[in-house]
């Protein structure tokens, strides 16, 4: 699988002919609209096996191969090379796959109203395959200990049809945000917590569940040791019920962090406790913040770094989003919220208003600015399958269980063509 970016001129012609591939092929991988509405600067993803490398200055095939980590012997064969020559510059060299490795994925998919949308059953559906387990947000844990659960639609039925395992997410979400008091409640009222386990246990049971994941956010920091016991509790409940147990992270850095968000969430116990854990590692672009990367990899990386030092790699899935945001500029705080957009829609809106894509190489996301037909400029962050990789070579550095998405919904083909050419999506025996 090649990743190429458009430059000035570039044809689809141009590009399936440098590559192998064909127009159609490119199209279709990618979901273009049209073979000639090409963005300078866009990322495509070029369905053939194994990629091209053409050769840069200073190249010589021992530190080609040892880039794509494969013999320098076979690169050169594979080449027609011997493996003591020279190479210049512009030598387009063939790089074969490398071994796919297994790999934990996890989305989740959030049905608003009163019953699941079509784009959201035709997502469920579509994506599946690629999917360890399909998880359910939310189950909303109430005061008294009862839970109010989303519409499931055929979620449930698509996920099982592709292999996909279903996770139950419970959050202490009222009226729309998360509750410090309902947090609060559920972990220091016996007869609530025993009655809340109850109903996740019989509502798991029923419905076919594998994994129950707890996503309890901005819980009052005293709170943190209630929260610990809490799991620990849940984890011999839920154990016994034959139930895996999950818990999603706020992006810590270390122990110590300040904030609501934050000071609760005590990586280490829950790393002794729960069989993995979801790093919420995005937003620091958000709707109603600044314009800026949503999942910025140096920021991201430096959660990781201290996530390793205090879990299993093993045991953590690296959160990734599958949007991007278009601000409405001068950002004002507390103004107009970021409209969150879809990776295709973010390409098509720097097409309609012929601005090229750049991408910003420390935070490693793509990102443009555009003037409305009304004047107006918008700054635009998103993900492309340039972003994608640097997350994926992570989870290889790190040797993490896998990947979280949130959410299903908008569409992102790139990512799911990517994540099945360099993984080996694992499936939970039923």
């Amino acid at each position: 699988m090649q990743i190429y970016v458009v430059e000035q001129g570039n044809t689809l012609e141009q590009i399936a002919d440098t590559y192998g591939s064909s127009v159609q092929d490119i199209v279709n991988a990618n979901e273009l609209n049209a073979p000639d509405q090409l963005v300078i600067g866009q990322a495509l993803v070029i369905p053939i096996v194994g990629e091209f490398y053409f050769v840069q200055s200073g190249d010589t095939l021992s530190s080609v191969a040892a880039q794509f980590n494969i013999p320098v012997e076979e690169l050169a064969t594979i080449n027609g090379l011997n493996a003591n020559q020279i190479i210049y510059p512009g030598l387009r060299l063939y790089i074969p796959p490398a071994p796919k490795e297994p790999i934990t994925s996890n989305a989740y998919v959030e049905p608003m109203g009163e019953e699941v949308s079509q784009t959201l059953e035709t997502a469920a559906s579509t994506y599946s395959p690629f999917l360890t387990y399909l998880t359910l947000f939310s189950y909303r844990a109430n005061r008294d200990g009862t839970l109010t659960a989303p519409p499931t639609g055929n979620l449930i039925t698509s996920a099982r049809a592709n292999g996909a395992s279903i996770a139950m997410a419970i959050t202490n979400l009222e009226e729309g945000a998360f509750s410090s008091e309902v947090g609060h409640i559920i972990l220091t009222v016996q007869a609530v917590q025993n009655r809340l386990l109850d109903e996740i246990i019989n509502i798991a049971t029923e419905q076919g569940f594998r994994d129950v994941h707890f996503d309890f956010e901005f819980l009052p920091s005293d709170d943190r040791e209630a929260y610990n016991t809490f799991l620990r509790t849940a984890k011999d409940r839920l154990s016994q019920a034959g139930l895996l147990i999950s818990t999603a992270l706020a992006p810590k850095t270390s122990a110590e962090q300040a904030g609501q968000w934050y000071e609760a969430h005590d990586y280490r116990t829950h790393g002794e406790i729960v069989d993995f854990v979801v790093l919420m590692t995005y937003e620091w672009g958000y709707s109603y913040g600044p314009p800026m990367a949503i999942s910025p990899l140096n920021s991201v990386r430096d959660v990781v770094e201290y996530a390793v030092s205090e879990i299993p790699s093993e045991k953590i899935l690296l959160g990734q989003n599958l949007y991007g945001y278009d601000w409405t500029l001068p950002f004002v705080e507390g103004g107009e919220a970021a409209r969150a957009i879809s990776p295709q829609q973010a390409v098509q809106i720097a097409w309609e208003n012929n601005v090229a894509i750049q991408y910003d190489t420390t935070a490693q996301a793509p990102y443009f600015m555009y003037a409305d037909a009304s004047g107006q400029e918008h700054e635009v962050w998103f993900e492309d399958a340039r972003s994608i990789q640097a997350k994926f070579d992570l989870i290889r550095e790190f040797q993490l269980l896998g990947i979280s998405y949130w959410k299903l919904g908008l569409s992102f083909p790139q990512n799911w063509l990517l994540l099945n050419n360099e993984f080996d999506i694992q499936k939970l025996e039923e």
